[in-house]
C-alpha cells in the first residue's frame, strides 16, 4: 500500500507519515524542503521524498505527474498555514499564498487522483481541515475561509462518490488547537485544549481508516455541535473574542 502525504516535514503530515510507515505503507512525501523531509525520514524504510511548492499551480501537476505512475492507495492533503489580524490590515501577499496552498493545491491535487481513484474504483483521500471549516473566524477571516472551502468541497465529493456507488471514500479531518509549529507560522495562543501532533495523527488516520466522513477529536465535539447549533451571529461573537487577542 502507497499513501502520498503533502506537508509532511512537521507537525500531523509528519506524525501521519510515520504512523502511516509504521502500519507497512510505502511513503511518498511531499514539502517545499526536501532537506527537512530527508532528515525526519532518515532511516526509514519505503520512503520517497520530493520538493515542491505547492503554491504554484504547475508545481501540483509536476507532482501529480510524477507519481501518478506508482498507484498511489492514499492521497493526505494536509500542506497549508494560517494568519491573524484585522482583514484591513494582514498582507494581501501572504494571503494569496494561503489561498494557494490551502485551497487551490488541495484542490488540483484531489481533483486529479480522485479521477484515477474512480477508474479504478479504489483509493482514499485525506483532507486536513480543521474546525474553523464549520464556522466564520474574525481575526483570522482568511484561513477560516480557505478550510470552509476545503470542507465543503469534500462534502460535496463524498455525496457524489456514494451516489455513483463508489468504492472510492474521502474523509475530511477537523481538529481544534494542535501543539505544532502552525501556531507560530500564524502568530496565534489558543487558551482551549490542545493536542499534540501525534495524538491527531492517529486519531486522523485510524478515522480515515474506519471510512468515517468528517473526523473530530474528542476534545472538540462539543463545539462541533455548537458550530452546527448555535446562532451565527453567537458564533462570530464568540469566535471574535478568542481571536481578538491574536490580532
Amino acid at each position: 500500500m502507497k499513501a502520498l502525504v503533502t506537508g509532511a516535514s512537521s507537525g500531523i503530515g509528519r506524525d501521519m507519515a510515520k504512523y502511516l510507515n509504521s502500519l507497512g505503507y510505502e511513503l511518498y512525501l511531499v514539502s517545499q524542503n526536501k532537506k527537512d523531509l530527508d532528515r525526519e525520514f532518515k532511516g526509514y524504510d519505503k520512503v520517497h521524498t520530493y520538493s515542491y511548492d505547492l503554491r504554484k499551480e504547475e508545481e501540483c501537476i509536476k507532482l501529480y505527474k510524477e507519481v501518478n505512475e506508482e498507484n498511489i492507495d492514499i492521497i493526505i492533503n494536509n500542506a497549508g498555514f494560517g494568519d491573524a489580524g484585522n482583514f484591513t490590515e494582514t498582507s494581501l501577499d501572504k494571503e494569496m499564498d494561503m489561498i494557494n496552498l490551502n485551497i487551490k493545491a488541495y484542490h488540483i491535487l484531489t481533483k486529479l487522483f480522485l479521477k484515477d481513484f474512480t477508474k479504478r474504483n479504489y483509493g482514499r483521500i485525506l483532507n486536513v481541515s480543521s474546525m474553523a471549516g464549520f464556522m466564520p473566524g474574525p481575526y483570522m477571516a482568511t484561513y477560516y475561509a480557505t478550510k470552509n472551502y476545503i470542507t465543503s468541497l469534500s462534502l460535496a465529493i463524498y455525496e457524489e462518490l456514494k451516489k455513483d456507488k463508489s468504492n472510492v471514500k474521502i474523509s475530511i479531518f477537523c481538529p481544534g488547537p494542535v501543539n505544532t509549529n502552525f501556531n507560530n507560522i500564524a502568530g496565534v495562543k489558543f487558551n482551549i485544549s490542545s493536542i499534540s501532533s501525534e495524538e491527531a495523527a492517529r486519531i486522523a488516520i485510524n478515522g480515515m481508516l474506519e471510512d468515517k466522513l468528517i473526523i473530530v477529536p474528542n476534545n472538540m465535539k462539543i463545539n462541533h455541535i455548537f458550530s452546527k447549533l448555535a446562532p451565527t451571529k453567537l458564533i462570530l461573537d464568540i469566535n471574535s473574542k478568542v481571536q481578538e487577542r491574536n490580532k
